[in-house]
């Protein structure tokens, strides 16, 4: 699939017959017409083309090649010794590889190691909440985001829904890490083979029966756009939630917060005219893309009990109906309805009452508070998920697919 030649077309004047017929068969139009300005980006200007018909011009065409030439195996050997960010790349990968990784390792010139390193702070201070939310918040949420769900589903990664899972669940936790993006760390590393993952899929699944069969005409997966939605899921979901459970976060450490996630949608290959300069910004775009696509799908409903069954392992489920709750409290009913989380009632009632009160303890903003029981089986259940999914020092091995989903 020639991205270059489909890219140049849509940025033409020549091109809009053309987006407007594919936009018409694609479930993209269930959201509003693009309308986010540039003005709100990083970048503070740009060309203003829906992030709908952008891919990864950089990194799609090196990734079809690999494929084709049959070299996914010999990379993979030698990108599994490519763990810093401060190594030199691995010898004996592919020209073309080479070139490309080496321009996309490349931090912005705009990246704060201020900030950065604040946002680092604040994730470990604020680390209950954030992982509760990222895995159970975030993770959850992304199986009512159907082409996310379905581009899982479908690709090599859904043969193993729970190494699938918690891979996703730690991407938080890895941006949020101390060294993330420090010599010695490893996000650099992370999101360059996230990339490359994305450009892979993006030349797989069109292969695939399955995914073409249920992808309501999109051509092309994973756009710029469905990356930015991803992000809303995790960063501005995860800031929005804080502030309505009433988590203390003071505007130096809200922006370094925002910063980590700005610098890490950069090196996943967002350009900088889609990544917002502010929360306000932020949360513009996020009702633009989010909010209207979120929705129920087969595979979505699938991931959801792939991700309890994990939780479940913790205590054998005897606290599944608790998290269910907790879920359907953090996401909102619907959502909760879209992805088949069971209903609690009684429980759903207890923690939207003693919740806030939790919170509020654990911010020093009231003292200890009458709490039911079950709330602090609750906390100390969603520690010890975050703990089994955002462990410091847990590897992740992340491989470039050459082939979609067996099934």
């Amino acid at each position: 699939m020639d991205v270059f030649s489909r890219r140049k077309m849509l940025m033409t004047g020549g091109a809009l017959g053309a987006a407007g017929a594919l936009a018409a068969a694609s479930p993209a139009s269930a959201r509003s017409l693009w309308t986010w300005s540039p003005a709100g980006s990083v970048a503070g200007a740009g060309a203003g083309v829906d992030p709908e018909w952008v891919w990864d011009e950089e990194a799609d065409p090196v990734l079809a090649a690999v494929i084709d030439r049959g070299d996914v195996p010999r990379v993979n050997t030698l990108l599994a010794r490519w763990t810093r960010n401060d190594q030199a790349l691995p010898d004996g990968l592919p020209a073309d590889l080479k070139e490309f990784m080496e321009h996309a390792r490349q931090m912005p010139a705009w990246a704060d190691k201020a900030k950065l390193d604040r946002a680092a702070r604040f994730s470990k201070t604020k680390g209950i909440y954030v992982g509760a939310l990222y895995g159970l918040g975030s993770g959850l949420m992304s199986t009512a985001i159907p082409r996310e769900a379905r581009a899982v589903y479908y690709s090599k990664g859904g043969a193993d829904m729970k190494d699938r899972i918690a891979k996703t669940a730690r991407l938080g936790y890895d941006i949020g890490d101390l060294d993330a993006y420090l010599p010695q760390g490893s996000m650099i590393v992370t999101a360059v083979k996230t990339r490359m993952v994305h450009a892979a899929v993006r030349h797989l699944l069109p292969q695939s029966p399955g995914w073409s069969r249920t992808s309501g005409g999109q051509q092309i997966p994973i756009s710029q756009a469905d990356i930015m939605v991803t992000w809303h899921s995790l960063a501005t979901f995860v800031m929005r939630r804080m502030k309505e459970w009433g988590v203390r976060v003071n505007a130096a450490d809200s922006e370094a917060y925002l910063h980590v996630w700005q610098v890490s949608a950069h090196m996943l290959g967002v350009s900088d005219e889609y990544i917002p300069n502010s929360w306000d910004a932020a949360n513009a775009q996020s009702k633009q893309v989010l909010d209207p696509i979120l929705a129920h799908s087969q595979e979505g409903e699938a991931l959801t009990n792939v991700l309890l069954g994990i939780v479940a392992e913790l205590d054998l489920g005897l606290t599944r109906p608790l998290i269910s709750a907790f879920t359907r409290y953090t996401l909102g009913g619907d959502v909760g309805d879209m992805i088949g989380l069971s209903k609690q009632p009684v429980l759903e009632k207890l923690i939207a009452t003693a919740w806030p009160l939790l919170v509020a303890f654990r911010e020093g903003l009231v003292p200890l508070p009458a709490v039911p029981a079950v709330l602090w089986t609750l906390e100390e259940a969603l520690r010890k998920f975050v703990l089994l999914f955002l462990a410091e020092g847990r590897p992740i091995a992340i491989d470039i697919p050459d082939v979609n989903r067996p099934s």
